[in-house]
């Protein structure tokens, strides 16, 4: 499939400016946002005077090293308007996140934050090879999510035609792609699969329908989910990255010609990469925690917020930026079991590696007695379901567990199921993660 390369005259040219071009407009706008953060909200003001620093204390990039960081649970704290930088009467739109762990972060957007965050994904969306005139079928959820929402107004933006189906109704998400016909789809990779498994529910192939891209994001993904998807639904599957609390999907995003990792929009978001246990900054190319500081964030600025997204920082390729690697894990999802780190991500391409089983999965952990236990339910691919035999299938769960148990380190209870036994998300993200441990124990 050829990849739609955009011409040097459909960047915009901060896309293709020089390092010293980007850096200067960068210590503009990084010392615009640090005293606006201070003058006009009252935790950073305090965290600020608390770590004796000052706004007027930056006078070169690294210099943001100096300032405290801030986590979810400073946004909880000041829940809900209390992070702020402008009257709420100038806010003109909240998202939130779903609250699950505690009270949800609310994030906050004025106008001009809109018309920001509308150019940034419209950005993202022409580096993944979109163009005006595309038809758009955006499957991220809508409302207070900020996944369909802000691919909608970035999809508008870039001049697209947009179905605004939202997650769920995986049927019908099949008939208006064979009705439609778009050459887009915005969803989560865990979605797409579902939405392939649908087409082949209903005796289509995936790979001969009008899509051409998939633009995914909202959870990780490895690189043999995309070899899985763009195999199975013959597109180009490119990794778009966000986070509510720094915007929302189009922080970051890969460019179609290269997809070696999601390009930081800098001009508008300044990435650090920490040691997660010291909190000091690594050197690019080194694997951390990614720290984002928002550079012209007018009602919800955000300094130094630390993403618990384990990855690191690349050099630039297709654009002028830095890119992002794939995402290993994260620093706060990260399960413990007797004490290994284990990610699901590790399991997930192990997984993919055994051709008669399925991307979809679950990890449950429990605890017997005083040790952890991990289980691993698995599934078949429907060409394999009911066509092996007890002993075979029972092979291929001693294989998986084998390889979790070389390549991670842990000893697992894995159970292979006929394919579709594991509970389909209908929106949003996969549950991968089962954690009955008792708490506080």
């Amino acid at each position: 499939m050829p990849k739609r390369k955009p011409e040097a005259s459909e960047l915009e040219s901060i896309e293709l400016a020089s390092k010293d071009e980007l850096q200067a407009l960068q210590l503009q706008r990084m010392k615009w946002s640090l005293k606006h953060a201070y003058d006009n909200v009252p935790h950073y003001r305090a965290a600020f005077d608390a770590a004796g620093v000052h706004p007027d204390d930056l006078h070169t990039l690294g210099d943001l090293a100096k300032f405290p960081f801030t986590g979810k649970k400073d946004l909880r704290d000041h829940y809900p308007f209390g992070m702020f930088a402008v009257p709420r009467e100038q806010v003109v739109r909240i998202h939130a996140s779903s609250g699950t762990t505690g009270k949800p972060t609310v994030v906050g957007y004025t106008r001009n934050d809109i018309d920001t965050w509308a150019t940034l994904v419209a950005r993202s969306i022409r580096a993944s090879g979109g163009r005006a005139g595309d038809i758009i079928q955006i499957s991220y959820g809508y409302g207070l999510f900020t996944g369909g929402l802000g691919a909608h107004y970035g999809a508008e933006k870039l001049g697209c035609t947009v179905i605004p189906i939202s997650g769920g109704q995986t049927e019908k998400q099949v008939q208006l792609i064979q009705d439609f016909k778009p050459s887009i789809i915005m969803v989560t990779p865990s979605y797409m699969l579902n939405i392939i498994e649908e087409f082949s529910r209903q005796g289509l192939d995936a790979a001969e329908s009008s899509l051409k891209i998939g633009i995914l994001g909202a959870e990780p993904w490895t690189d043999a989910m995309r070899s899985e998807i763009e195999a199975r639904a013959s597109i180009d599957a490119v990794d778009i990255y966000g986070l509510s609390e720094v915007m929302g999907p189009g922080v970051a995003s890969e460019c179609i010609e290269s997809k070696d990792g999601p390009v930081i929009w800098e001009d508008h978001f300044y990435p650090e990469i920490i040691n997660p246990d010291t909190g000091e900054v690594v050197s690019d190319g080194e694997e951390g925690e990614l720290v984002l500081t928002s550079l012209t964030k007018e009602a919800l600025p955000i300094i130094r917020y630390r993403t618990r997204d384990l990855t690191r920082l690349l050099p630039p390729t297709s654009r002028s930026m830095r890119r992002i690697g794939k995402i290993t894990g994260r620093s706060d999802d990260m399960m413990i079991i007797r004490g290994v780190n284990v990610f699901p991500t590790q399991i997930e391409e192990l997984i993919l590696k055994q051709v008669e089983l399925a991307p979809q999965y679950q990890l449950i952990v429990t605890r017997e007695g005083h040790l952890d236990r991990l289980d691993v339910l698995a599934e078949l691919r429907m060409e394999f379901s009911g066509k092996l035999s007890e002993l075979e299938t029972e092979a291929i769960s001693r294989e998986l567990q084998h390889q979790i148990k070389t390549f991670v380190g842990i000893t697992t209870r894995v159970r292979v199921m006929a394919a579709e036994s594991i509970e389909r998300t209908l929106t949003g993200k996969a549950r991968r993660v089962i954690d009955k441990r008792p708490k506080n124990t």
